[in-house]
């Protein structure tokens, strides 16, 4: 059974995420699927909504707090009036964009531990370490668990090159065994592959040995389009 996630990053409005995500719990429904499925919207079109028992809203991000002075965030007491307790954490946007370093990503990740939530665990490297072989990605990769507790029984993990996010570049098949082979050979939990993800290819990609489904930013944002990665995936 698939995980398949969609990461709306900084698109949909209020109003057109309800709409996905209401024909998505139809489509979910209607056909019994059963694959684990997961939509990440903005936080300004976070809401209650009632979805089937394998389809999860969660957030992007929030900060390491319930509340408080803290300009721009969001915390649990905003993500407990939505009944909201799955959230991205490490995504490469934010490390390398938005300046999180190891430090904070490892403090925000022990306070969702703590309060049990689903954490989706984003890991990967960039083109230039990518370029010096697997040894070396691989030890990139690794340092993006320092202060990570991998134990812990609520995770998933994403492995996601940056080099392939949004940028119409996939890795190889062999790409993504390899690393996704050598990461769950060191920690067994479910583990996602993001960059590029599209309809065309997200079968053959979730049928990589050791991927258990995929993160999708672009490819996802249209209803009809996750509706069809869903589809394409729902027998795996």
């Amino acid at each position: 059974m698939p995980i398949i996630a969609s990461n709306f990053k900084t698109n949909h409005t209020r109003k057109s995420t309800a709409l996905f995500i209401n024909e998505v719990n139809d489509y979910l429904k209607e056909k019994n699927i059963s694959s684990e499925v997961y939509v990440f919207p903005t936080a300004t079109s976070l809401d209650s909504f009632d979805t089937v028992s394998n389809f999860t809203v969660g957030t992007q991000n929030a900060y390491a707090t319930a509340s408080g002075s803290y300009t721009g965030e969001i915390g649990t007491s905003q993500l407990d009036e939505f009944e909201i307790k799955t959230i991205l954490i490490g995504h490469s946007e934010r490390r390398h964009i938005l300046g999180e370093s190891q430090e904070e990503i490892a403090k925000k990740y022990e306070f969702y531990k703590e309060l049990g939530y689903k954490i989706i665990y984003c890991i990967g490297e960039p083109l230039e370490v990518k370029n010096q072989g697997i040894e070396k990605t691989l030890e990139y990769i690794y340092e993006q668990f320092v202060g990570i507790d991998t134990n812990y029984e609520n995770l998933i993990l994403a492995y996601e090159p940056v080099w392939a996010i949004g940028t119409g570049v996939t890795a190889t098949n062999d790409d993504i065994k390899n690393v996704h082979n050598a990461i769950k050979s060191k920690i067994p939990k479910p583990l996602l592959y993001g960059g590029s993800v599209k309809v065309e290819n997200v079968r053959e990609i979730c049928q990589i040995p050791n991927v258990d489904g995929a993160l999708i930013g672009t490819a996802s944002w249209k209803t009809e389009d996750f509706i069809q990665i869903l589809e394409n995936t729902k027998d795996l």
